[in-house]
């Protein structure tokens, strides 16, 4: 079977680094949404005079956070139907709700869930402060709207999202990615990636 292994969880929680670690051990199309629409995104936020780094505006959620997710799930749908394993990063908070959002993606891919192995790895962390500091320490562009914002930010996290989806619960795994990721905590998350556990 393929795998098509989500990596969600709110900004700073270490999503990317553990799907990294993962991509050494297996091949799989690595499909960040930051990376996919990060560009075309801060482009069109400075055409309308906007701040580039904000993803909380009404204008970027009107506009743009779903074209970002759209391109994503387009480029997961081409490399599905050419036999590719998966990864796609991102905190996917809408999509999870949606029971029928992945329905139709394995649906537009040509695939059936007999063929594509859906994984869910919810990464989290113990709390705020260690979610904090893991974003100044990343030091990016992208994070300076949330550190301005903090109290505001924080109110909305919910380290583990409501999943939707019509997978059994063996194919969720919330991994806490708290202290150092250790070796150990990588082959658990690659055990779960592995098994056959998840099929719908």
């Amino acid at each position: 079977m393929l795998k098509l292994v989500f990596f969600v969880g709110v900004a700073g929680t270490g999503k990317t680094t553990v799907a990294r670690k993962l991509a050494r051990r297996m091949s799989a199309a690595f499909l960040d949404r930051d990376t996919v629409g990060g560009r075309f995104a801060e482009k069109i936020l400075e055409m309308n005079g906007l701040d580039t780094n904000d993803r909380d505006s009404d204008f970027y959620k009107q506009h743009l956070r779903d074209l970002e997710y759209e391109a994503t799930r387009d480029i997961c749908i081409e490399n599905l139907s050419a036999g590719q394993n998966v990864f796609m990063i991102s905190p996917f908070t809408a999509e999870l709700k949606s029971r029928e959002w992945l329905g139709k993606l394995l649906q537009d891919a040509g695939m059936s869930s007999q063929e594509v192995d859906v994984k869910v790895v919810v990464v989290t962390l113990e709390d705020m402060d260690t979610q904090k500091e893991r974003i100044i320490e990343r030091s990016t562009d992208r994070d300076s709207w949330k550190l301005s914002h903090w109290d505001d930010f924080k109110q909305r996290v919910q380290f583990v999202p409501e999943i939707n989806w019509d997978i059994p619960k063996s194919s969720i795994y919330i991994f806490d990615n708290s202290g150092q990721l250790t070796e150990e905590k990588v082959d658990a998350v690659f055990e779960f990636v592995q098994s056959e556990t998840g099929r719908m």
